[in-house]
């Protein structure tokens, strides 16, 4: 897919949404990609890939895709960790899928989780990477599609942000 397809999916389930928004990362943005209102719709589900509350289901479909088994880390004491009788065997060839990365934060968090394991990283992918690249995993990362949106510190907004209202979307610190 390319990103204008991938984002074509996210405009048709209402997904790509405008306005001023306070990321996980407590920066801003004027853009908020709402995944969950794509996962929802199965057919679409079996085009995205990702892991942990927001990557649970795309993390599945990648593995039903792949032949693989899947699994997920949560956060116990704010720390990512395999929980629910989740091991990782020796030897065992792991893809890290992630949905959207930002700053890349959760995804190296995550990816810690694993590391604790003796399997094997591979890499990581994601649906979008807002980073464009920038974010720096300290493995290989494959997105779907690539996005350049600018985030900022709630204390440098520009004009056009500091007029709109914030809204939170994302799941983490509720």
């Amino acid at each position: 897919m390319t990103t204008d397809e991938v984002l074509n999916e996210f405009r048709a389930a209402g997904a790509l949404l405008e306005g001023h928004f306070i990321l996980t990362s407590g920066l801003r943005s004027p853009l908020y990609l709402q995944k969950n209102l794509v996962f929802r719709d199965p057919r679409r589900t079996d085009l995205v890939v990702s892991p942990a509350v927001g990557g649970i289901i795309p993390g599945y479909e990648t593995a039903r895709a792949l032949g693989a088994e899947a699994i997920f880390v949560e956060r116990e004491e704010k720390v990512f960790r395999l929980r629910r009788g989740f091991t990782i065997a020796k030897d065992t060839r792991v893809l890290m899928v992630e949905d959207i990365v930002t700053t890349g934060l959760s995804s190296r968090e995550c990816l810690a989780a694993i590391a604790t394991e003796p399997g094997t990283i591979l890499g990581a992918a994601c649906l979008i990477d807002r980073s464009a690249g920038k974010a720096d995993l300290g493995v290989p990362l494959v997105a779907l599609a690539s996005l350049d949106v600018p985030a900022y510190p709630a204390d440098a907004l520009p004009p056009e942000l500091a007029t709109i209202p914030a809204v939170k979307p994302g799941s983490r610190g509720l």
